[in-house]
């Protein structure tokens, strides 16, 4: 049992960072809120850490303003990954408790000093594992878990290309991939950033910036291309990414870091082999606790025996957060950056 009596008082007003309108890192506002309350179904959690991701730059800029899946609206406050402690739990929980340690992902509202999350969404976290690191660990990990697994369906004798392979969520899928037994190649934009990905045991490594990458696979696979192609990158990449892929194989489009493409006629598809495109979304594949559960556990234990590595690229705090913004949108973020709340 947990002694409570060491738990942080709750003090009234918390810092938060919050956007009231959409635009450059310029709209991000320090603002002073009221701390709020555990409504029933709901954990209030004391944040220690959130993650920094791409998504919270795309919810500044309002790309999720009309979204169905992600409903996030104006006011927000920023921050949709992070682990903390739970301080307070609503009407009805009773699988949390004051003093849990948990993480989460896809709610809103991390970049303050405490947030509200719905219960079933709070997933605990091992004594073991620091909350820093599971922080940065559970929106690319669920992301990598679940497209190596539950869309790509990888296994022996299934091979893959990962594009943006040093990026978080790259490096996560490169070693799932290869637990899974797949074979992996990757692309990345540079030459430093290739090394990474061969160290997380990419087989080979491409730059997908000077157009090529296609035939290079074509070349590793004995003409044939790759099973799958798991492509972030989008408009600069995704039509190179179907002649990379072997007839009848899926092309898995779960990002657009270049730009979407707007101009795509399925007819393409047929022509590059009869293809298979996605575009899938994580929270339609954290449909519920037991699935978040499921890929918690297969994350965090994978990082406490350490068949997976997540490095924290960079350190930030609620006075800078502008700077980790601007890092991810000139993309010389190589790894996943870590917003530390509480000085532990």
């Amino acid at each position: 049992m947990r002694d409570n009596s060491v738990l942080p008082k709750i003090i009234p007003i918390m810092k938060s960072i919050q956007i009231h309108q959409y635009g450059g890192p310029e709209v991000l506002q320090r603002i002073d809120a009221p701390v709020p309350e555990a409504a029933p179904g709901t954990v209030l959690v004391r944040v220690h850490h959130a993650g920094i991701n791409f998504m919270d730059i795309h919810t500044r800029q309002g790309k999720y303003a009309k979204s169905r899946t992600y409903p996030v609206r104006l006011p927000c406050t920023l921050g949709m990954e992070g682990a903390g402690v739970v301080v307070a739990v609503g009407g009805g929980v009773t699988t949390h408790a004051a003093g849990d340690r948990v993480a989460w992902c896809i709610v809103w509202g991390s970049y303050a000093e405490y947030a509200v999350v719905p219960a079933w969404q709070a997933v605990k976290v091992p004594d073991a594992l620091p909350l820093d690191l599971a922080a940065v660990s559970v929106f690319q990990g669920y992301t990598a878990h679940y497209l190596a697994h539950d869309v790509g369906q990888l296994g022996p004798g299934k091979s893959c290309l990962v594009h943006a392979a040093s990026g978080g969520i790259g490096q996560i899928l490169i070693q799932i991939a290869r637990r899974a037994g797949a074979r992996v190649l990757a692309t990345t934009s540079s030459a430093d950033k290739a090394a990474i990905a061969r160290g997380r045991g990419a087989e080979q490594v491409f730059l997908y910036d000077d157009g090529r990458f296609a035939e290079a696979v074509r070349a590793a696979t004995g003409g044939e291309g790759v099973d799958v192609v798991f492509d972030s990158i989008g408009r600069a990449t995704l039509r190179d990414s179907f002649r990379a892929t072997r007839t009848r194989g899926l092309v898995v489009n779960y990002g657009n870091v270049s730009g979407s493409v707007t101009d795509l006629d399925p007819l393409e598809l047929g022509e590059a082999g009869s293809l298979l495109l996605t575009r899938p979304r994580l929270a339609d594949h954290l449909r519920d606790a037991a699935e978040i559960r499921r890929r918690a556990g297969d994350i965090f234990g994978a990082l406490l025996d350490g068949t997976l590595k997540i490095d924290i690229a960079a350190r930030y705090t609620l006075d800078n957060v502008e700077k980790a913004h601007a890092a991810y949108e000139s993309r010389s973020m190589v790894g996943k950056p870590v917003l530390d709340i509480v000085n532990e």
